[in-house]
């Protein structure tokens, strides 16, 4: 896939429940459709220098979407739950 981690890392993903799910050390990120948990992990490895136990993936599908007359449909995604090993954290998450 790509070389560079910061392109397997999209964006973090933080809602209420992902917030509830950092306490127990995992984090939630938005990763390209073709990425492969490998390459995940090893993207959260060398981005935040930390120890990631496992990742879990799951494939988003896009809701349909209506706006008057016209149907439209959002884009699929997908988003991986990363473990972190035990006291590490990711510090960008810090404080939300």
């Amino acid at each position: 896939m790509a070389a560079n981690p910061r392109d397997i890392l999209l964006r973090p993903i933080i809602t209420e429940k992902t917030s509830a799910m950092m306490q127990d050390n995992k984090y939630t990120f938005q990763v390209p459709l073709a990425a492969n948990k490998v390459e995940i992990r090893q993207a959260v490895e060398a981005i935040f220098k930390v120890k990631v136990l496992n990742v879990n993936t799951i494939r988003v599908f896009g809701k349909t979407k209506r706006m008057g007359k016209n149907i439209g449909k959002r884009s699929d995604y997908k988003k991986a739950i990363v473990k972190l090993a035990e006291g590490q954290t990711i510090p960008i998450f810090e404080g939300m």
